[in-house]
C-alpha cells in the first residue's frame, strides 16, 4: 500500500507534464505521423520510430517521449485500414483482424468493421495504461519468474493456436504449420550457425527470409491478385452498410470479450520477444474458443475484429514493462524507442522507476492520450476511407503493388528481397488456392526461431541440472507456470480442434479433379523430404535436432494427406481448388494477373524500381485500367510522386537494377 502512496504524487506529475500544450501538440504531431504510416501496409512502427529519431537531438526529453508514444500507440490501430479495406495485414499484429475484417468488408460492412476495430483498439489501449501504471510497480518479481522454461511454454501455448486455425481438415493446418516452422530454419542456425537448406554461395539465404517478406508475400500478393482478377469494388457494389454507430454499438455488446483480450494482450506484450507476432492469434483463438456459436467465424464475425484489435493495443502497454523496467525491448520498435530514449539522456532500468517515476508515468499515460487522439481521429475517418471500397480495384491494385515493392526492400535493402517476394507470393497464392491455413503457416513462421533457441537454452541448462540430480533437474523444468502453461496448451489444443472446422478462409469449398491439389502437396512432401535429408546432413546436433523433428513431424502428416487423396474420391475436401468454383470464372487468369507483378520485378532487376514503376505503371492503367493517355500518365505521375515523396521523408533508397551497375545515376534511380 505504501508503494502506491508513494506513487501517486509521482503521476499527478506526469499528468501534469503531459497536459502542457507543447507537449499535446507533440503528441498530436507523432499520431498523425503514426495513422499516415500505419495506413501503408508493410510499414510499422519500426519504419515510423527510425524517421523520428534525427529530430530529438537537442529536443525537450518529455516532448520527445510525446512525438515517439504518439507515433508507437496509434500505429496498432490505423493498420486496421489496410487490414479490413484491403485484406493485407498493416503490420505483423493485424494479421487475424484480416479473417474476419475482410469479408466484412467484402460484405459491405468495411464502416462497422473499422468503427469495432478503432474502439476496441482504444479500450485495449487505455486498459493497458490502467493496468500498466499499478502493475509497473510489482512487475519486477513476476518477469523474473519467466525462465527459458517457462518462456518456451508460452511459445509453444502460440503454437497450439494452429488447432483452432486447421480448417475443415487438421492435418492441413499441421502441415502448413511445419512448412512455416520449416520456412523459418532455413539459413545460419541460431545455436551453431550450421547451414540448412543455404549456401554461401547465395549469401541472400544464409541470413534466411525476414517476416515483412513473408507476411507481405503469403498475405498481400495473393489477396491483390484474388481482387484484381474480378475487375471490380472490393465490396459488392461499394455499400458502407450500418456504419460507425454500428460498430460501437458492436463493441459495447462484446465488452467483456474486449476485456479478456486486451487482458492477454498485456500480458503477452510484458513478455519479451513474443509481442505483437502472436498476440493477436492468441486473442482470436481465445474469442473461438469461448464462443458459443462458431459458425461465422472466417467468415465476418464482428467477434473476429474486437478479440485481436483489443489485444494488439494493450499489448504495446504491457511491452513497456520490460522495456523501462529491464531495458529489454519487448519487440522491434521497442528496441528503436530504446534508442529513443538514449538520445534524450534517459536510462530505461530499474533506476528509472525508482528515481524517475514521473517521467515513467509521463510515457504511459502519453501512450493511454495517444490512443484517444488516434482512435477518435479514425473513428471520423473510418466512414470516408471506408468509401476505397467502392472505388474499381483495378485502379488502386498497381499502387498496392509499388508499396509492397518498396516496403520490401526495406526489410534487407537488397533487390532480391523482390525477387524472394514473388515467391513467396506464389506460395500464398497455393495456399490459398488449395485451402492450407496461411495464418497457421505464419504462426509457424514467426515462432520457429524462437521456439529453436528456447529448445536449445532450455535443453543446456535442465542437462546439467540433471546431472547435477534428478530433484533438481525436474525443479527446473516442472515449475508451476510451466506446468499451468502445458495444462493451458493441451485445453487449447483439445477445444482448438473441436472448434476448427468452424473457422475457415474461404466459405466456398469447390472441388474439381484430383490433380491439381495432388501435385501442390506432393511439392511440399518434396521439399520436406529434402529439408530432412539437409537436416541429417548437418554435423553440430543442436542444429540439426529441431528441423529434422518439426520436419519429421510435417512429412508423417504430408504423407497421410497423400493416402487420404488416394483413397477418397474428388468430391472430398481434401481436394478443395478455389479455381474449380467463382475464382475460376473471373475475368482474368491467375497467372496472366500475376505476371503483371512478375514485369515489374524482372524490370526492377534490369533498370531499377522507379525506371521501372514508370513502364509499370502506363501499361497497367492503360491495358488493364482501360484509362486514356491523359488519365493513365495523370495516375502514374501521383503514383511516382507519392513513392518518391515517402522514400525521400524516410531516407531510403530504390532497388538499383544492372543499368544503375553500368551508369552513375542520380537519386531516386538509384
Amino acid at each position: 500500500m505504501d508503494l502506491f502512496m508513494q506513487a501517486m504524487p509521482e503521476l499527478g506529475k506526469a499528468l501534469y507534464l503531459i497536459f502542457q500544450p507543447i507537449q499535446l501538440l507533440y503528441l498530436m504531431g507523432g499520431v498523425l505521423l503514426g495513422l499516415s504510416i500505419g495506413v501503408l501496409p508493410g510499414l510499422g512502427g519500426i519504419a515510423g520510430l527510425a524517421l523520428v529519431l534525427p529530430f530529438l537531438y537537442g529536443i525537450e526529453p518529455v516532448a520527445g517521449l510525446a512525438l515517439m508514444v504518439g507515433l508507437i500507440a496509434v500505429i496498432p490501430t490505423s493498420d486496421t485500414f489496410s487490414s479490413v479495406l484491403m485484406g493485407i495485414p498493416g503490420s505483423s499484429a493485424s494479421q487475424a483482424t484480416v479473417l474476419d475484417g475482410f469479408p466484412l468488408s467484402k460484405q459491405g460492412h468495411a464502416a462497422r468493421a473499422l468503427a469495432a476495430a478503432f474502439a476496441s483498439s482504444l479500450f485495449g489501449g487505455l486498459f493497458g495504461a490502467v493496468i500498466l501504471t499499478f502493475f509497473i510497480l510489482i512487475a519486477r518479481p513476476l518477469i523474473l519468474a519467466f525462465g527459458l522454461p517457462e518462456m518456451l511454454m508460452i511459445t509453444i501455448l502460440g503454437l497450439s493456436m494452429v488447432a483452432i486455425l486447421a480448417g475443415r481438415i487438421p492435418l492441413k493446418g499441421v502441415v502448413a504449420a511445419g512448412l512455416g516452422v520449416m520456412f523459418a530454419t532455413i539459413g545460419a542456425a541460431p545455436a551453431g550457425g550450421s547451414l540448412r537448406m543455404s549456401t554461401y554461395d547465395l549469401p541472400y539465404l544464409v541470413d534466411g527470409f525476414q517476416l515483412v517478406i513473408v507476411g507481405l508475400g503469403i498475405y498481400a500478393v495473393p489477396e491483390i491478385v484474388s481482387l484484381l482478377r474480378q475487375d471490380r469494388a472490393i465490396a459488392d457494389g461499394g455499400s458502407l452498410g450500418d456504419g460507425w454507430t454500428q460498430g460501437l454499438r458492436d463493441w459495447w455488446q462484446h465488452r467483456w470479450l474486449s476485456m479478456r483480450c486486451a487482458t492477454i494482450g498485456v500480458l503477452v506484450g510484458v513478455i519479451p520477444g513474443l509481442g505483437g507476432s502472436v498476440v493477436d492469434w492468441l486473442a482470436y483463438g481465445s474469442a473461438v474458443q469461448t464462443a458459443k456459436d462458431k459458425s461465422m467465424f472466417g467468415q465476418g464475425d464482428i467477434r473476429g475484429v474486437i478479440a485481436p484489435e483489443s489485444s494488439n493495443n494493450a499489448k504495446e502497454g504491457g511491452g513497456l514493462v520490460p522495456t523501462l523496467i529491464f531495458g529489454i525491448p519487448g519487440s522491434g520498435s521497442m528496441a528503436i524507442f530504446l534508442g529513443g530514449l538514449a538520445l534524450l539522456n534517459m536510462t530505461p532500468g530499474p533506476q528509472m522507476v525508482r528515481n524517475n517515476l514521473d517521467v515513467t508515468y509521463t510515457i504511459v499515460w502519453s501512450l493511454a492520450l495517444a490512443n484517444v487522439f488516434g482512435a477518435g481521429l479514425c473513428i471520423i475517418l473510418s466512414k470516408y476511407i471506408a468509401k476505397m471500397t467502392a472505388i474499381r480495384f483495378t485502379v488502386i491494385a498497381p499502387y498496392l503493388f509499388m508499396i509492397i515493392a518498396f516496403a520490401a526492400f526495406q526489410s534487407r535493402q537488397s533487390a532480391l528481397d523482390l525477387a524472394a517476394l514473388v515467391g513467396i507470393g506464389i506460395l500464398g497464392i497455393m495456399l490459398r488456392r488449395f485451402d492450407f491455413s496461411r495464418p497457421a503457416f505464419l504462426i509457424g513462421f514467426v515462432l520457429s526461431t524462437q521456439t529453436e533457441i528456447f529448445v536449445n537454452q532450455a535443453y543446456q541448462i535442465a542437462g546439467s541440472r540433471f546431472r547435477r540430480s534428478t530433484e533438481a533437474g525436474f525443479d527446473y523444468i516442472l515449475s508451476p507456470i510451466t506446468i499451468g502453461l502445458l495444462i493451458l496448451t493441451i485445453v487449447s489444443i483439445i477445444v482448438g480442434i473441436k472448434a476448427s472446422k468452424n473457422i475457415r478462409e474461404n466459405i466456398d469449398a469447390p472441388t474439381a479433379t484430383k490433380a491439381a491439389p495432388a501435385l501442390f502437396l506432393g511439392l511440399a512432401v518434396v521439399y520436406l523430404v529434402a529439408s530432412n535429408l539437409d537436416s541429417l546432413g548437418v554435423g553440430r546436433l543442436q542444429d540439426k535436432i529441431f528441423p529434422l523433428a518439426i520436419g519429421t513431424v510435417t512429412l508423417m502428416g504430408g504423407i497421410a494427406l497423400l493416402v487420404r487423396m488416394v483413397l477418397r474420391p474428388a468430391s472430398d475436401d481434401v481436394f478443395i481448388d478455389l479455381e474449380a468454383g467463382d475464382e475460376g470464372k473471373a475475368p482474368h487468369g491467375l497467372w496472366s494477373t500475376l505476371s503483371w507483378f512478375v514485369a515489374l520485378v524482372i524490370m526492377t532487376f534490369v533498370v531499377g524500381l522507379i525506371l521501372a514503376l514508370a513502364v509499370f505503371l502506363i501499361a497497367f492503367f492503360r491495358v488493364r485500367g482501360r484509362f486514356g493517355w491523359g488519365r493513365t500518365m495523370l495516375a502514374s505521375a501521383i503514383g511516382l510522386g507519392f513513392i518518391m515523396f515517402l522514400a525521400y521523408i524516410l531516407g531510403r533508397d530504390f532497388p538499383p537494377g544492372l543499368l544503375q551497375a553500368q551508369f552513375d545515376l542520380p537519386w531516386p534511380f538509384t
